[in-house]
């Protein structure tokens, strides 16, 4: 049997959504189908109305998709509701290459890519620096609050 994943994360703004998580995982904003200008476009071709639609809804990509193939499809679905608390899920954004990394090195690359993801939206909530353990990590949260470690 196939099975295929995909990601849906609710939010207030699927663009912001888009272009931060983009830079995040080195992942793509996800195009319309062949012969549709836009998600929105395609959509009411495939007879979803108007009214299921939300305003500005499809005019630019909601989703965004690994360009080498390998990861899981991520959908930003548009919703009426603010987040309201703690995720139940986080990403662990791996760049640290491991364990069998030097934990130096280690902890260059995450800071780099908590500088890197800092500019482009997110918010550093604490640095987990435990040389005893050999761990280096940051939890920080995306521009809409959804907490994240960059390990």
């Amino acid at each position: 049997m196939d099975v295929t994943l995909q990601l849906t994360i609710d939010c207030s703004d699927p663009r912001t959504m888009v272009a931060f998580w983009a830079e995040a995982l080195g992942y793509v904003p996800e195009p319309p189908p062949d012969g549709h200008a836009t998600w929105r476009a395609y959509w009411t071709a495939m007879g979803v109305s108007e009214a299921e639609l939300p305003a500005g809804a499809g005019e630019r990509p909601e989703s965004i998709v690994d360009p080498a193939g390998r990861g899981p499809r991520v959908w930003f679905q548009q919703v009426p509701e603010p987040k309201a608390g703690k995720n139940r899920w986080h990403f662990d954004v791996q760049v640290g290459g491991g364990r069998g990394v030097p934990l130096d090195v280690r902890a260059q690359r995450v800071e780099a890519t908590v500088e890197r993801l800092v500019g482009a939206g997110a918010t550093v909530l604490r640095i987990e620096d435990e040389p005893d353990t050999g761990r280096y990590a940051a939890a920080l949260q995306d521009p809409e609050g959804n907490e994240f470690d960059v390990v």
